[in-house]
């Protein structure tokens, strides 16, 4: 990391305002004391002034208020690996009841965990999401590669307890947190309260674990325990962006591909009754989508449930009815006995069997009798999707705009949709109506108007960049901007272009580089126009740019870095090692952001 970047890091990180009831000089000392402090040291100099004071106890009308506590709260520290922000809410939560129990809480996002530190702890918890097929989230890559390397420290001494969050639609279903769980104890540590796996629906069995893990970990305390935390998704601080379910008009409807695309991309705008909720460049709406009715009653005629009109209600509305996981298949081996789904999951086959397969078609495969409740009890509930919004308030008002790309496909002789995709390219209207939420995300925000930024975005990736671009324009950003996009075909596929060809003519865009990955012999991606562009890349990224990584997680945001991580070796000549921990430091000073899926 250069010198200029360590100066930047340290300067956003004095955070004592000049209004601090204290002198000028105080005010110095204090931000030469904080700056440079770690995630886990600021923690415990705030919980450490926190028992001091609730020691000392509060002065009311002069006279001093005797301390709840009978002795100094006991420091636990709570680190989360969100990519939706799931498990960053749990852990507030977890935070809020730790301090009403005799543990002083300091709260870390597993971003910024320094594994060297857990060797200091007394007590950790852990609340942890697994990304895609057993990965981690993209900002918690890095320091879960380095918990689970050969330099992670003994925790001999060490409590704790860990919280999973998945989705049984993977096969690697909370993989991340059970991996978490054994190298924790692995290492040393003790586990006081047993991991508990949460699916989709994880509100009530998150509570439950919250509540005994508070119980395993507090001191004993004279309070009334009796009571499962309460995990309030819906509870919004003072001042807070609406994030309720609200509904929305479409006003514009449009297939940004040409006819002769083999895809569907449909940009839309959204107008509310009232004020928009208050989302900013980065932020993501869930889409309330419904099941396609065709597909709901062929599963219902396969099903023997043709004539359940209440069911089929359900089933469009509510339940999701074409996901098939292991959860699922166990779930209707045990509802219905049926021979031949045992057999296949005693065989040790289940799991190859459901790859590129849907609920329907192990109703078509295995057919039984089977009443409502049954079927509904192999299907769950109808989950949101996110979309990154692809405009900025500041230049579209009480709108937001969303890009979707259509998912359609073929597996075993049967043609699949994606649900919501194909919900809003073949179903929705213009002037008909739509259910959305705020989804903020806080974890990819625009830097200030006078930093420089580098955005990569192939296909859909590119929505949030329209956002920060509309933004900067709106604000007269002085930073410079580059935009990587990629897509199939030039002529056919170049989502936005006249928006681009317009922000490059009145400066809010910077420069652009493109690849279009069927318009030559050897198919060009992004990656490729990194490697190409890497001296002037590298050197942005030395005067402090940002950079910002959206679209595929798979396979794209993978290579993007593989790509950086060679410009960096090339451009600097350094080893392959030394160019990795040049990327590395990128994202610790959080100038390496992702937005993936």
């Amino acid at each position: 990391m250069t010198g200029k970047a360590t100066q930047s890091m340290s300067a956003s990180y004095a955070t004592i305002p000049k209004t601090a009831p204290f002198t000028e000089e105080d005010v110095a000392l204090l931000n030469r004391v904080v700056g440079p402090a770690s995630p886990i040291q600021r923690a415990w100099l705030a919980g450490f002034l926190a028992g001091v004071e609730s020691v000392q106890g509060s002065v009311e009308g002069g006279v001093a208020q005797p301390s709840a506590l009978a002795r100094p709260a006991e420091p636990i520290t709570i680190f989360y690996a969100s990519e939706s922000g799931n498990c960053e809410t749990l852990a507030n939560s977890f935070a809020k009841a730790a301090r009403k129990n005799g543990l002083k809480p300091a709260l870390i996002d597993m971003a910024d965990l320094d594994v060297a530190s857990l060797a200091t702890t007394k007590k950790l918890v852990f609340i942890a999401a697994t990304w895609g097929e057993g990965e981690p989230p993209a900002r918690a890559v890095r320091s879960y590669g380095e918990l689970m390397g050969e330099g992670a420290p003994r925790l001999d001494g060490v409590e704790f307890g860990v919280l999973a969050l998945g989705d049984t639609a993977y096969v690697e279903f909370c993989a991340i947190g059970r991996k978490i769980d054994e190298r924790l104890a692995a290492l040393g540590a003790r586990r006081v309260v047993d991991r508990v796996d949460c699916d989709l629906d994880f509100a009530t069995p998150a509570g439950v674990w919250l509540d005994g893990a508070i119980k395993a970990l507090a001191p004993p305390l004279e309070v009334d325990r009796g009571r499962v935390i309460e995990v309030d998704f819906g509870a919004k601080p003072v001042g807070s962006p609406n994030t309720d379910i609200v509904e929305a008009e479409i006003t514009e409807l449009t297939n940004l591909n040409s006819s002769r695309s083999d895809k569907e991309t449909v940009h839309f705008a959204l107008a509310f009754d009232g004020v928009a909720p208050a989302y900013e460049p980065g932020d993501s709406l869930d889409l309330y989508a419904e099941n396609a009715p065709a597909y709901v009653d062929e599963l219902l005629t396969l099903a023997g449930l043709s004539g359940d009109a209440k069911l089929r209600a359900e089933f469009i509305a509510t339940r999701d009815v074409t996901t098939l996981s292991l959860k699922a298949l166990e779930t209707y081996a045990s509802q219905t006995g049926h021979y031949y789904v045992n057999k296949l999951i005693a065989d040790g086959e289940a799991k190859d069997w459901i790859a590129g397969r849907q609920l329907i078609d192990l109703i078509e495969t295995f057919p039984i009798a089977l009443t409502a409740e049954q079927l509904r009890a192999v299907t769950r509930t109808l989950a949101p999707r996110a979309y990154s919004i692809a405009s900025a308030r500041s230049e579209v008002g009480d709108e937001a705009h969303l890009l979707v790309s259509a998912v359609r496909y073929d597996t075993h002789g049967r043609a699949r949709k994606g649900v919501a995709s194909n919900f809003v390219a073949e179903r929705l209207k213009r002037g008909g109506k739509v259910r959305v939420k705020l989804k903020a995300n806080r974890h990819f925000r625009l830097p200030a108007p006078d930093k420089d930024i580098i955005m990569v975005g192939p296909g859909t990736g590119v929505a949030p960049f329209r956002a920060f671009v509309q933004e900067r324009r709106a604000g007269k950003a002085s930073g410079k901007s580059w935009l990587f996009f990629g897509d199939r075909q030039f002529t056919h596929d170049f989502l936005y272009q006249l928006d681009w060809q317009e922000a490059l003519a009145d400066g809010a865009l910077t420069r652009m580089d493109v690849a279009f990955s069927r318009d030559t012999p050897d198919k060009v991606y992004v990656q490729h126009k990194i490697w190409d562009r890497r001296h002037d890349l590298v050197e942005w990224l030395d005067d402090g740019a940002s950079f910002y990584v959206c679209g595929d997680a798979k396979n794209m945001a993978k290579d993007v870095r593989a790509a950086l991580v060679s410009a960096y070796a090339d451009v600097k000549q350094l080893s392959p090692e030394a160019a990795e921990q040049a990327v590395a430091a990128l994202e610790r000073d959080k100038r390496y952001l992702t937005d993936t899926y």
